[in-house]
């Protein structure tokens, strides 16, 4: 029998982000062929002038200000304790767990992040909500990534979805860009899988303008190594934060040994910071890098440890078809 691997885990959702795409990694000649993905599902967002000019209007900058990150559970198998023992001593062995520095600094390099990465804000079940996102480089120049339930949840898709890159304390430099459309994984669509926590937006216009043309875009990757050094960014609006500045952390990532098949760095963001990109081969001197996944969840008995899903197939389809959108 299947078993959702949604976790008794902190997402970081909403009460609460061209692409060079790298070749993927060459498959055994004897392997077997894998059957094909189901095809990413998608919602129709403000696709008219008139819902444009509505959205927009929605979203002043004081229910900006106001939108709250929600810290939700996911309600599904909770791991035993022999199964957590045995994950922490993975990850964190004595002398590293108590040496684990606290991240999560305000980004002052500048550089192409601090115009790429931006809020989202969309209403989630009558309220507004906030998460994070990054626009990446793609063949309509207007895809931005984020996670999966920062596009849908609890089975319904979110509305009034808009992001701002660049957001700063309020202002809105780069302007506001309101989705076309929203899209997320098949697996998060059915299932609300964490380890497929994967969802995008294809931003309208604005002022005649396409997203990438105005901000840039990072590039973004599939089927990487694990194991390696990445940068991870976000907007965190739970205390302590308020999700007023542009925020990161950065380390050599690990696996997640217990119950999705994601990845996980040292990092006391929260939630807000959901959807926020992690970068490979991330510059501090010009601020680019190559997008391999985002901010998702954390366990609740490991708060200094975020964990975010590995960019594989599925993530990679979901990718191609927001920019072909």
């Amino acid at each position: 029998m299947h078993r959702s691997p949604r976790l008794r885990a902190m997402a970081f959702s909403a009460l609460g982000g061209a692409a060079l795409v790298l070749p993927l990694l060459a498959v055994p000649a004897q392997a077997a062929p894998a059957p094909p993905s189901p095809a990413p599902q998608a919602r129709q967002q403000a696709d008219s002038a008139a819902d444009q000019k509505r959205v927009l209007s929605h979203w002043t900058r004081d229910r900006m200000r106001s939108a709250t990150p929600m810290e939700r559970l996911f309600r599904a198998e909770k791991p035993s304790q022999e199964s957590v023992k045995r994950g922490l001593k993975q990850m964190l062995p004595p002398a590293v767990a108590k040496a684990l520095p606290s991240t999560g600094d305000t980004w002052t390099g500048g550089g192409a992040v601090a115009r790429t990465a931006g809020r989202v804000f969309f209403t989630y079940q009558g309220r507004s909500a906030s998460c994070s996102g990054d626009a990446v480089t793609s063949t309509n120049k207007s895809t931005v990534i984020t996670a999966g339930h920062c596009v849908k949840l609890d089975g319904a898709w979110h509305t009034d979805w808009v992001f701002v890159p660049g957001y700063d304390d309020g202002a809105r430099p780069y302007g506001t860009w309101t989705a076309a459309q929203t899209l997320a994984t098949p697996q998060w669509t059915a299932t609300e899988d964490i380890s497929y926590d994967v969802g995008a937006a294809v931003v309208n216009t604005l002022d005649g303008r396409r997203l990438v043309d105005v901000v840039g875009g990072q590039g973004i990757a599939f089927n990487q190594p694990r194991g390696q050094t990445m940068y991870a960014f976000g907007y965190p609006a739970a205390a302590p934060y308020d999700g007023s500045k542009l925020t990161y952390c950065s380390g050599r990532v690990i696996n997640d040994p217990l119950l999705s098949n994601g990845i996980g760095m040292g990092c006391d963001m929260t939630g807000g910071s959901s959807g926020g990109p992690w970068f490979l081969q991330f510059s501090e001197a010009s601020g680019t890098g190559i997008q391999n996944s985002v901010n998702s969840f954390k366990y609740n008995f490991l708060p200094t440890y975020m964990f975010g899903p590995y960019f594989g197939t599925d993530a990679q389809n979901l990718y191609n078809k927001a920019q072909s959108s």
